[in-house]
């Protein structure tokens, strides 16, 4: 039923300004004009984010978007931190670091969190 129909990634956030900040500024997503600028919508490639504010910002203790990089992972990863992203470190069965990128299962992943603390994360092969 829904599987030729689009999703979108639906963020939380606390602050729209800190969002707008951190998603066009830092992220460099493309605001895609929608007539609502308290629920910001950005392209990302094919896809579409959609920030909005909530009291429950931040509180999802799992992946909330994901980009699929092409190519080499690290040099994104790298422009990220120079931008002042801080990346996050976890040991999870399968997975070895090399700097913040994590690698295994035939793939690389980086993650790091927004403003809220919404966890965010990078995949490449």
């Amino acid at each position: 039923m829904l599987g030729h129909e689009n999703a979108i990634a639906t963020i939380a956030v606390r602050n729209i300004a800190a969002a707008k900040k951190f998603y066009e500024g830092t992220l460099g997503l493309e605001p895609v004009p929608n007539g609502q600028a308290e629920a910001p919508l950005y392209q990302s490639g094919k896809s579409r984010v959609l920030v909005y504010q909530s009291q429950y910002a931040g509180t999802n203790k799992a992946t909330a978007a994901t980009w699929e990089v092409e190519g080499d992972l690290e040099p994104v990863v790298k422009e990220l931190r120079s931008k002042g992203v801080s990346f996050e470190h976890y040991d999870l069965p399968g997975l070895t670091r090399a700097g913040d990128v994590h690698v295994g299962h035939g793939i690389k992943t980086a993650w790091f969190k927004d403003p809220d603390g919404n966890i965010l994360a990078l995949v490449g092969h």
